[in-house]
C-alpha cells in the first residue's frame, strides 16, 4: 500500500512523509499565537444630580403614602387598634417601617425604587455593580434613619448638589452612587 491508499482507508492513521512532517511542525510553531489580554470596558458613570433625585424621591413618597393609605390606616381604623411606641402611634411606626422596607427591598432587588425607575436612575456600589444586602442595609437603614429621625438632617440632602459624584450622606455611609441608567 502506498501513502495515498493508507490515507483513504477509514479508521487507520494517516501517514505522512518526513518532508511533510517538518513543514507541519514549523507551521505549528508559527501559528501558536497568544491571545491578547481581555479588554475590560469601564462604562463612564453619569451621576444623578439633586433635582432628578428629588423628583424620584417625591414620587417614592407618593407610592409609600399610597401603600400606607390602602393598608395601614384602614387596618388600624377598622380594627380600632391604638397603641404607642416611644411616643409615636402604632400607625406612624408601621407606616415608617413600610417605608424602610420599601426602600430596602426595591434598592436591593432592582437597584432602584419606582421613582428612580420612572426617571431612569439606578443605585450602584463603588464598582458600578448591584448592591449587596449589607450595602443596601447600610444605605437604606442607617443612612435614611439619620435623615428621618433627625428632621433637620433632611437639609443634608442638599449635599448631593455640591459633591463631585452627587452623593448624599447615606451614599457616603454605604459607598454608593445614584447614576443614570445606560
Amino acid at each position: 500500500m502506498t501513502n495515498v491508499e493508507r490515507q483513504t482507508v477509514p479508521g487507520r492513521p494517516r501517514t505522512i512523509g518526513k518532508k511533510q512532517r517538518r513543514s507541519f511542525s514549523k507551521l505549528d510553531r508559527k501559528s501558536t499565537v497568544t491571545a491578547p489580554p481581555p479588554v475590560t470596558e469601564r462604562k463612564e458613570l453619569r451621576y444623578a444630580g439633586f433635582w432628578m433625585r428629588l423628583w424620584a424621591f417625591l414620587l417614592d413618597m407618593v407610592v409609600i403614602f399610597s401603600i400606607n393609605g390602602l393598608l395601614v390606616y384602614p387596618l388600624f381604623r377598622g380594627l380600632d387598634l391604638q397603641f404607642t411606641v416611644v411616643g409615636f402611634s402604632g400607625e406612624v411606626v408601621l407606616a415608617g417601617m413600610i417605608g424602610y422596607v420599601y426602600y430596602l427591598i426595591m434598592t436591593k432587588q432592582y437597584g432602584q425604587t419606582v421613582g428612580k425607575m420612572v426617571f431612569g436612575l439606578k443605585v450602584v456600589n463603588k464598582h458600578g455593580e448591584k448592591l449587596t444586602w449589607m450595602e443596601a442595609l447600610f444605605r437604606e437603614g442607617v443612612g435614611r434613619f439619620l435623615h428621618h429621625v433627625f428632621f433637620l438632617f433632611y437639609l443634608l440632602y442638599l449635599v448631593v448638589a455640591f459633591t463631585g459624584k452627587k452623593q448624599g450622606i447615606h451614599d457616603f455611609i454605604a459607598d454608593t452612587y445614584v447614576i443614570h441608567e445606560a
